[in-house]
């Protein structure tokens, strides 16, 4: 490619940080979502979540047991965090948010996911000690709300 030609955009890639209304206002509706991490093996686990999406903050939460496998399979990348994707479909309409997540076990962090866990799904999770968020930093959001 010279330096005169553009990379072709994709046709459904967005900024996370700066989504049109339409997919924004489809991650505020309530569906359940998938999250996909990736194995020691590298196969890849895919598991049904709820995802709140923060695009303000360029993040995508999930709640979760600390000793859950997607929680496992975060710690385990290390320091650079785990590169996952979340997901949610409802007939032509779709949404994928990539990034890189970290588990985070600081109780404010916990408190804010819940809050906008039960913003979302109209419903507040029972009390868990051992709960964790799996922060998402997004990188790419794709779709069409």
């Amino acid at each position: 490619m010279t330096t005169t030609e553009q990379a072709p955009r994709r046709k459904h890639a967005l900024d996370p940080g700066v989504p049109d209304p339409a997919y924004l206002a489809f991650w505020r509706e309530r569906h359940l979502c998938t999250l996909t991490t990736l194995r020691p093996d590298g196969t890849p686990h895919v598991v049904p979540v709820g995802v709140t999406y923060d695009p303000q903050a360029r993040l995508a939460r999930v709640i979760t047991n600390a000793s859950s496998a997607k929680a496992r399979h975060v710690l385990a990348a290390g320091a650079e965090g785990a590169r996952v994707a979340v997901c949610q479909v409802d007939g032509r309409r779709w949404a994928t948010l990539e990034g890189r997540a970290f588990v985070r076990t600081d109780p404010a962090r916990v408190s804010e996911a819940v809050r906008r866990y039960a913003e979302r799904y109209e419903r507040t999770p029972s009390p868990n000690p051992s709960r964790v968020v799996i922060e998402i930093e997004l990188t790419r959001a794709l779709g069409r709300g």
